[in-house]
């Protein structure tokens, strides 16, 4: 299975694969998520550490049951050939109704065939007002007229 576009990345392939990438997230499908990466794609987010993408779809499913009203804007941070480094922002809501905003960096390295081999997440939680929400759109993909990160500020 091939998940273009495909390495060795240039400027505009490599925001598409990140633009990809933050479609696939802001659509809360765990499996669909899933297939972005090798069968054996290596995992570590925060703590967890992990492989495979049955374990991947089980991460994800924990994880959007628990942050609710998600939505998630991730920008290029560097490339180079078969990785890319990505910064990140998304809002969540817990189960008791408060409101977060995550910040991040990724480091991803990918196969031939476009498929995420390796994927390396830190990940800071902030606690924010319902007023500071930034991310204010329908759950699903960002349009395309929304600030991305550095228009945000953030």
């Amino acid at each position: 299975m091939s998940r273009p576009p495909l390495p060795p990345f240039n400027i505009e392939t490599a925001k598409q694969k990140v633009r990809l990438a933050e479609d696939g997230w802001n659509s809360q499908d765990p499996q669909k998520v899933s297939l972005a990466y090798t069968p054996d794609s290596r995992w570590r987010n925060r703590s967890d550490i992990f492989d495979g993408r049955e374990n991947i779809v089980a991460f994800l499913t924990r994880k959007w049951r628990k942050e609710t009203e998600y939505r998630l804007i991730k920008e290029l941070w560097a490339f180079h050939d078969n990785r890319i480094a990505v910064r990140f922002a998304y809002e969540y809501q817990d189960d008791s109704g408060n409101w977060f905003r995550a910040y991040g960096n990724e480091n991803w390295e990918f196969d031939e065939d476009g498929l995420m081999r390796h994927r390396v997440a830190s990940i800071n939680d902030t606690p924010i007002t319902e007023q500071e929400r930034l991310f204010h759109w329908p759950l699903g993909r960002r349009p395309d007229d929304h600030p991305g990160l550095s228009d945000l500020g953030l």
